[in-house]
């Protein structure tokens, strides 16, 4: 009888760093001979891969690891880890508090999970958070060669890191205290994945990292990167994120203005439109110089799509600061808004400041910007109908198999009926209406 190949299963919370990370940690385990599973109760090793940037996905983290207790209970040999920013954070205190916890690793480990799993199960419980002292001084290749093959495709889709941590040390943000400081991968290192990523039918490319634009690494900026990126062959897309205000510059809005594989969409965090809020988080530049640059790139790209980030409630925010905020939102006409209420996170500067901000008025100009922001995208969609838009396509409804979903140089997402279209197609689409955020259409 054939001995029952062992699951896995991966529950992921954060960003598209942390569902790299997972997929990752999912190449290893198939590596090591276990396949995926869907369904946590059929799984040998679950795994959990945290985000602590804010205080709401680490509780879920906690609530989640609590459901998971019992079903320890019930099969004792089932591996449990925690993984990602929380781990890195928490480390031993994890192990301590729950005790169905097996092993609990930073971002920095997870190539050493065929190490740590071995541990585990000669009944160690295994806690891995440290950093090699010099792992801040040099360009490392931090994801080996021999991984190179393992590129993160998703369908049509690459999504490759180019470097990892942040040395801006913003007030509200943990993460130079989970992920370190900035290291950034050899340029011939990230070339190559891209490459073998193409080879492996990769249409588009994203360019990942907590800072992309302070990139370097022997002698190459970001730019110089991103202009190689954009002329390998067989390549249609390249994407980048996240990208941060003061490291922005025109020479980059030039750049995507002249690549056509470039895509007309950047995400640029705002968090706040006021110059004394942006000041207390350490953000190092002046709501008057970002908008310099976002109108600058508007004059070089008239149809860029924007996204952002902003923070409602940061500490001593007054109503005068969250207005200023407002008025960059009806300037800029963002696409999309990622929008927080915050919270403060251990070891950052703001954490020593005082939460002064009652939740209800967060809540309440939260409540006020969503709303702005929903008013600013509807007018936005209701300007596609009638537009060519040039759509890679990326997947099938997951309802209904004769309707295909792809994407916009902006990140719109689209619907077309028509079963004839593959993954990968890059086809014109003429826009004819839209259902909710989804834009429908149909072949030029």
């Amino acid at each position: 009888m054939t001995p029952a190949v062992p699951k896995f299963f991966i529950q992921t919370f954060g960003c598209q760093m942390n569902e790299h990370d997972s997929f990752r940690m999912s190449e290893i385990l198939k590596h090591c001979g276990f396949e995926a599973t869907d369904c946590p109760s059929q799984a040998d090793v679950i795994l959990i891969n945290t985000c602590s940037v804010r205080r709401n996905p680490q509780n879920k983290v906690f609530s989640l690891l609590g459901q998971l207790r019992r079903l320890k209970k019930s099969r004792p040999n089932l591996i449990i880890g925690v993984a990602g920013c929380v781990a890195q954070q928490e480390g031993e205190n994890i192990l301590r508090c729950e005790r169905a916890v097996d092993m609990v690793f930073g971002p920095d480990h997870y190539f050493r999970l065929p190490e740590i799993l071995e541990r585990v199960r000669k009944g160690e419980r295994v806690v891995l958070t440290n950093r090699t002292d010099d792992i801040y001084e040099r360009v490392d290749n931090f994801i080996p060669d021999n991984w190179l093959e393992a590129g993160h495709v998703e369908g049509c889709k690459a999504y490759v890191v180019i470097m990892k941590g942040c040395n801006n040390f913003c007030a509200f943000c943990v993460v130079p205290h989970t992920r370190g400081r900035e290291v950034c991968r050899e340029p011939q290192n990230i070339l190559r994945e891209i490459k073998t990523a193409v080879e492996k039918g990769a249409k588009e490319v994203w360019l990942l990292g907590q800072n992309v634009n302070s990139y370097r690494a022997h002698g190459m900026t970001f730019y110089n990167l991103l202009d190689e990126v954009s002329q390998i062959d067989g390549l249609l897309r390249v994407r980048f994120t996240s990208s941060h205000p003061k490291d922005w510059d025109n020479t980059l809005s030039d750049l995507m203005a002249e690549r056509p594989t470039i895509c007309n969409q950047l995400h640029l965090p705002l968090q706040s439109g006021s110059n004394r809020i942006l000041d207390l988080m350490n953000r190092r530049h002046t709501i008057e110089e970002y908008l310099e640059k976002i109108r600058y790139l508007k004059n070089r790209l008239h149809d860029i799509e924007l996204s952002t980030d902003i923070i409602v409630g940061f500490p001593t925010e007054t109503e005068e600061d969250f207005e200023a905020t407002l008025r960059v939102l009806e300037e800029v006409r963002y696409s999309q808004v990622f929008s927080f209420k915050y919270s403060p996170r251990p070891n950052t500067r703001a954490a020593e400041m005082p939460d002064d901000i009652p939740q209800k008025v967060k809540e309440e100009r939260l409540q006020r910007l969503i709303h702005l922001q929903e008013k600013i995208n509807g007018e936005q969609i209701q300007s596609y109908i009638g537009t060519v838009q040039s759509v890679l396509i990326d997947g099938s409804h997951l309802r209904d198999s004769r309707i295909k979903n792809g994407r916009t140089e902006g990140y719109r997402p689209v619907k077309i009926r028509d079963a004839g279209l593959k993954v990968g197609d890059l086809v014109n689409v003429r826009i004819t209406g839209f259902e909710n955020h989804w834009l429908e259409g149909v072949l030029q």
